[in-house]
């Protein structure tokens, strides 16, 4: 049986109704996540979406002469696989745990099959994406115009 308890500790599964909450849980599965490990490189074709209950996600774009740059994070806040329900299938950044914890991951199909019920979840996911999208403007900003220790 799924903890539903962790679930709740991701602030977008606790915003939802019982019955999505538990199409949800009964669809995934919790992974730990171990510092410094990657889960997405870029380019990858994303086999999971990602709720962190506890862990803490960092996304890195890699330049060509392979450096990076932090473009977000993601905790339990959000998702980490948000391209799933805008019609991607892999994605542009690099994923890796800035803090170890857990996580509630889902298959593609399954975030998708939610989503397309257009009920809390597709209302939610979107608004996530507006904030992600928020923070990433602002990220790229501040990496731009300010000295690190600014």
């Amino acid at each position: 049986m799924m903890d539903f308890n962790l679930a709740k500790k991701n602030y977008l599964l606790a915003s939802l109704g019982d019955e999505e909450l538990k199409r949800i849980v009964t669809n995934s599965e919790i992974v730990s996540l171990e510092l410094g490990e990657a889960i997405y490189e870029s380019g990858d074709r994303i086999d999971y979406a990602y709720f962190p209950a506890t862990a803490v996600i960092s996304m890195l774009y890699i330049m060509e002469n392979g450096s990076t740059a932090e473009i977000g994070i993601v905790g339990n806040d959000g998702m980490l696989g948000i391209s799933l329900i805008l019609g991607g299938d892999s994605t542009t950044s690099r994923a890796v745990i800035q803090g170890a914890g857990d996580a509630l991951r889902l298959r593609p199909a399954d975030v998708r099959a939610e989503f397309s019920r257009a009920g809390r979840f597709q209302d939610l996911l979107l608004r996530y994406t507006q904030a992600l999208m928020t923070q990433i403007s602002q990220t790229a900003v501040c990496n731009r115009l300010h000295a690190v220790d600014q």
